[in-house]
């Protein structure tokens, strides 16, 4: 992409780009595109958030925000899935979500594409760790499993019928199984 081979631009420039579909994200000093979801991406993304939001919404404890732009310790990024706890969702003055969210998610969630390189998602997700974030997830629909990213760049594989870790302060259980389940149209 021509955008990824340009001078190095600052974070406040890569900011004053016309947004594009897909999303571009800016870390580590470079600009990336993320790829057009497919079937399986799209299905495990709108499922997690209704999953999600099914949970926390109406309890005013979190929402599940699909494709949300996160600008955050010098790189702004677009994880699949962003997971703000309620009291850290970013407010306009009269109470209205504000439009711009500088903050990092508390939960992010990355979806690996066929044409996607695991580092650089794997890559999205450590960021957010050193950041602030309490929960990551990568999942792996070729080989079925998920990663965990934990605070201090833990990361923990999950397969089967692991189950997985969920955000504290949200009943909800998953297991590997479960997510790769929603998959299937039979």
């Amino acid at each position: 992409m021509a955008i990824a081979t340009q001078p190095q631009l600052t974070l406040d420039e890569f900011l004053k780009l016309s947004e594009t579909e897909p999303a571009l994200d800016f870390i580590n000093g470079k600009v990336t595109q993320k790829p057009m979801p497919q079937g399986e991406h799209s299905l495990l993304q709108v499922t997690l958030c209704e999953t999600i939001n099914g949970i926390v919404k109406r309890q005013k404890i979190a929402i599940a925000f699909s494709e949300l732009r996160c600008t955050f310790g010098g790189a702004s990024i677009v994880p699949d899935v962003s997971v703000f706890r309620w009291d850290r969702i970013p407010k306009t003055p009269s109470g209205r979500i504000a439009n711009r969210f500088e903050i990092h998610p508390d939960w992010a969630i990355e979806i690996l594409s066929p044409d996607q390189k695991l580092k650089k998602v794997l890559s999205k997700l450590l960021h957010c760790s050193r950041n602030g974030n309490e929960l990551g997830w990568l999942i792996n629909p070729e080989d079925e499993s998920v990663l965990g990213v934990f605070p201090g760049q833990r990361v923990e594989l999950y397969e089967g019928a692991d189950k997985l870790p969920i955000l504290e302060g949200i009943e909800l259980e998953l297991t590997v199984e479960q997510i790769f389940g929603w998959l299937s149209l039979t």
